[in-house]
């Protein structure tokens, strides 16, 4: 599954770890992307979306 949100194109950012000795190593933050069935365009879909948008209520449920 992709780490993509399509409401909002959250994805993955890098960065480094840091350690007490100031040793940096390459690490990946990932969004919390959930699969939900929504309306998009008058139809039902699955899409991949990111939980602040779901909260937020930008994309509209299928029951």
């Amino acid at each position: 599954m992709a780490n993509v949100c399509l409401v909002c194109g959250k994805g993955e950012v890098t960065g480094n770890n840091v350690s007490h000795s100031n040793l940096k190593t390459k690490r990946v933050w990932k969004p919390n992307i959930q699969r939900v069935k929504a309306l998009v365009n008058g139809e039902i879909k699955k899409i991949n979306i990111c939980t602040r948008c779901l909260r937020t209520n930008k994309v509209s449920r299928a029951v």
